[in-house]
């Protein structure tokens, strides 16, 4: 746990209580009594009471936890399915957003600005936009050899509603030089070491990013406050690039004059091979190899009916799911029932706003009694179509896109 929840002489401190008392929703007994230097277990926050029962915990330390499919059928996620992918530890500082600010500072400012939470709902407009968060990992565990990192399925993704400011009216109100090329996010999340020295994780965009009208500084998802596992109580939200772009627990912003380079944006974190590489070889960890994964690539989902599904031959059954494209749309989505012989163009529908997921349906009827593969594959605005065997290996395991397959029985 954070040292600093002790005071002096090893005492939890008032404000530490405070938050305990928050965290396990009632009165602590015997308070007086916590031995000097002793964690309460009521800490160890779990992010999975407000989530729904199906939700597939890959790990605890730090919090990962993803969205088994067929949850993910709703048209805006709800945040009980919304998976939780973090770096470090979720604060045990007690948060109070009546005093929260917000840093704006770096080589690339004309001055350093501080707002609080307030000031940024008073002074500036918000906005509301519904953005497809997906892990760089999500779909790692489909990789052969497997790599390092979380073994996601295909669940790591979300789409809700974040209401908050522009980052780009922030900054405008700060004012940029003319060397602006990247920001980098500062969060309030300890270290898994919790070594105050260290940083989980701080990353960042290219200036052309930031100042998207759908980069948002955001305080609340699907209309009410950010759940703390989520990064309460500001939290950037960057649509259409790996979600670990969408710092949590948000205090500083730095715009810099030279690619960001914090916790996470090194070696082969979020990055690429620039080359083919084999399954399982070993490059080396340095930036010529490497590129930064920046728009995530085309994407599908059945997300009903679930696979295993009994169906009626005599009915067509209906499908459906989403599909999203990083910074494109898309523009197609299609299955297939004979492993990829013939496609099916399903209906697919625009997205709510720019970098939304698009959903899509269609009705399929079964030739005959027997167990069938359905498979889905979508095609971006560019004409990039997902790959139907899983794409080229890399060192991260990262953008799996492969087609979703549910399996089905007919009778």
């Amino acid at each position: 746990m954070h040292h600093q929840i002790h005071d002096r002489r090893g005492f939890l401190r008032k404000s530490a209580l405070a938050t305990l008392t928050t965290l396990v929703g009632s009165h602590i007994v015997f308070a007086d009594r916590i031995p000097p230097f002793y964690t309460p277990l009521g800490f160890d926050y779990d992010p999975l009471k407000e989530k729904s029962p199906d939700m597939k915990v890959l790990g605890d330390k730090p919090w990962n936890v993803e969205s088994p499919i067929h949850l993910l059928d709703d048209a805006v996620t709800p945040v009980e399915k919304m998976f939780i992918r973090n770096n470090g530890l979720i604060p045990t500082e007690p948060i109070n957003p009546e005093t929260w600010t917000l840093t704006i500072k770096g080589e690339s400012v004309k001055t350093t600005k501080t707002y609080t939470l307030n000031d940024l709902k008073k002074r500036f407009k918000p906005y509301t936009y519904q953005l497809v968060l997906e892990c760089g990992g999500n779909g790692r565990s489909g990789f052969e050899p497997q790599t390092t990192g979380n073994p996601w399925g295909q669940g790591a993704v979300s789409c809700a509603e974040w209401t908050g400011v522009r980052l780009k009216d922030i900054l405008d109100d700060v004012g940029l030089k003319d060397d602006a090329v990247y920001i980098g996010y500062y969060g309030k999340d300890p270290h898994l070491s919790q070594d105050p020295t260290k940083v989980a994780i701080s990353r960042g965009v290219p200036m052309k990013k930031a100042l998207e009208n759908e980069t948002l500084i955001a305080w609340a998802l699907n209309g009410k406050d950010i759940p703390l596992a989520h990064g309460y109580p500001l939290r950037l939200v960057i649509g259409g690039w790996p979600a670990s772009v969408s710092g949590k627990w948000l205090h500083t912003i730095a715009v810099r004059d030279k690619i960001h380079d914090g916790a996470k944006m090194e070696g082969h974190s979020y990055r690429m091979p620039i080359r083919p590489v084999q399954p399982g070889e070993k490059i080396p960890e340095t930036p010529e190899n490497f590129r930064i994964i920046e728009s995530m690539p085309v994407k599908s989902l059945i997300t009903y009916p679930k696979t295993g599904a009994m169906v009626d031959l005599k009915k067509p059954l209906a499908l459906r799911g989403h599909a999203w494209a990083g910074d494109r749309t898309v523009s197609a989505v299609e299955t297939s029932i004979d492993y990829g012989a013939t496609w099916q163009k399903s209906k697919l529908q625009a997205p709510r706003n720019r970098l939304a997921w698009q959903h899509w349906s269609t009705e399929l009827t079964f030739p005959q009694p027997g167990y069938y593969e359905v498979w889905v594959r979508a095609t971006d605005s560019s004409g990039v179509a997902q790959p139907v065997v899983i794409p080229q290996w890399n060192p991260g395991g990262y953008l799996n896109n492969a087609c979703h397959r549910i399996a089905v029985k007919a009778s």
